[in-house]
């Protein structure tokens, strides 16, 4: 492998491939820990520098569909550790859990879309032994629509200032500031609001049971 390596970097041309790879690629190792600002960035310098929106899209939602394959890998095989590691994960798996087990589907599909447990869902789905194809297929899609949508979004906003101010380029770190400002913002209120237990009612949508109640960090 390493031999291969080294052929392929020392060809004429592979600086070159690298290079324009190089900004997809952080894109996608980055979507599972920046969340929506990744996509958006994605976005807006398909706006401003040499990227492509689409691609930008399908390498965002590739990163995190793997990451979530991973996270459902660490669920399905290393539960019992992951849940010593974390002990704050715990609870709110054990929640997601009774969830998964009624909505294997449901719960697929909402991985990325599940705002306060994108990280305990695709656990849980892997403790629950949710089929893989199941899983595959719905994070996939759950993964596509979410890059898609807010790439998309930045996108958009880089035209709207390219429209107003005329030039986007110049304005690109004070943009990218206002957005990583605006979703933490967004995040601080969504964290208020607790929206991660409305999610948990969305999920649980046609059960005759009680609804599992997520506890919070601080009752952990």
């Amino acid at each position: 492998m390493l031999a291969l390596l080294q052929v392929a970097t020392s060809h004429p041309g592979a600086a070159s491939v690298l290079h324009r790879l190089w900004p997809y690629l952080s894109l996608a190792a980055t979507g599972i820990i920046t969340e929506e600002a990744t996509p958006l960035i994605g976005g807006l310098a398909a706006q401003t520098r040499h990227l492509h929106v689409g691609a930008v899209g399908l390498w965002v939602a590739a990163g995190t569909w793997l990451a979530d394959l991973g996270l459902y890998y660490i669920g399905r095989k290393r539960g019992d550790w992951a849940r010593r590691r974390w002990p704050r994960l715990r609870t709110v798996t054990l929640r997601a859990f009774k969830i998964v087990r009624r909505h294997p589907w449901r719960s697929s599909l909402a991985v990325r879309w599940a705002y306060g447990l994108r990280i305990t869902l695709p656990i849980a789905c892997g403790a629950a032994r949710v089929p893989l194809w199941i899983y595959t297929i719905g994070a996939a899609i759950s993964a596509l629509s979410w890059a898609f949508v807010f790439t998309l979004l930045g996108w958009a906003f880089g035209r709207t200032t390219l429209i107003v101010l005329g030039h986007v380029r110049r304005y690109e770190n004070y943009l990218v500031v206002a957005i990583v400002l605006v979703l933490l913002a967004v995040f601080w209120l969504m964290r208020k609001r607790h929206v991660e237990d409305e999610v948990v009612e969305v999920l649980s949508k046609g059960d005759t049971g009680p609804i599992p109640k997520l506890s919070r960090p601080d009752d952990m």
